[in-house]
């Protein structure tokens, strides 16, 4: 979050799915190949603060070389690099960029209109807010979707910031079929990630409770008749 604002809340993906959920299938499946040799089974203990602590390894990293503060907006990743943060557009939408190599910068410049730093320049932090300043003048001359069409196609690492129901229709995640809206039309994400070999279906829609009832009891060899006196009886609806 901002320097002068309460931290924002990276939603639950942090915690709940990156360092917990992810963590578990990656611990299930490392101890099912470790099986192969072993021939044992195993406990995969997956606790999500272990998980979120392993996903910081990179800034633990940093900040052992001196490279991170504990300040919030003045890292490299943290909207405290001029080339790696959000900037509004005229139509107060925003666009994302993080061209943090060199030529992915130089390329960034040209396609917004400004003079192309050198490497030590860029990374400069004394001169970050002054560039900052100047390539947040720059992107309010258009709209985000100018933008992205000033963008599309290149390498200087820009994309524009969309709502859930936006990126239904970016060309990219269209073609990648990324979001499909499913039974009832409901948007959602695709299966990921894919496999050649055995691609996922697409996934159904929930069933009612009790609707494979009928379905279940016969495959275990319960007869329609057995079936229909336990409805009867109210033991399934």
């Amino acid at each position: 979050g901002p320097k002068d604002a309460p931290p924002t809340p990276p939603l639950n993906l942090f915690g709940d799915y990156g360092g917990g959920t992810m963590f578990l299938i990656m611990g299930i499946l490392s101890a099912v190949i470790e099986r192969q040799s072993s021939g044992k089974g195993q406990v995969v203990d997956a606790a999500m603060v272990d998980g979120v602590g392993a996903l910081l390894a990179m800034f633990h990293s940093l900040t052992a070389m001196g490279a991170w503060t504990e300040n919030r907006v003045d890292n490299l990743v943290d909207g405290g690099a001029q080339f790696y943060r959000c900037y509004e557009t005229q139509d107060g939408k925003y666009m994302a960029v993080g061209p943090i190599e060199p030529q992915f910068y130089a390329e960034f410049c040209e396609k917004l209109g400004v003079p192309a730093d050198p490497p030590q320049v860029q990374n400069d932090k004394s001169q970050g807010p002054a560039l900052a300043e100047r390539m947040a003048a720059a992107f309010r001359t258009k709209t985000r979707d100018e933008w992205s069409a000033v963008f599309d196609g290149s390498d200087a690492c820009v994309s524009p910031v969309l709502t859930l129901s936006e990126s239904e229709h970016h060309p990219h995640l269209a073609a990648r079929g990324v979001t499909f809206r499913g039974a009832g039309g409901v948007l959602q994400s695709a299966p990921a990630p894919r496999f050649d070999r055995t691609p996922p279906g697409e996934p159904e829609a929930p069933r009612a409770a009790g609707g494979d009832y009928e379905a279940v009891l016969s495959e275990a060899g319960y007869s329609a008749d057995e079936i229909a006196a336990m409805r009867e009886a109210g033991a399934i609806s």
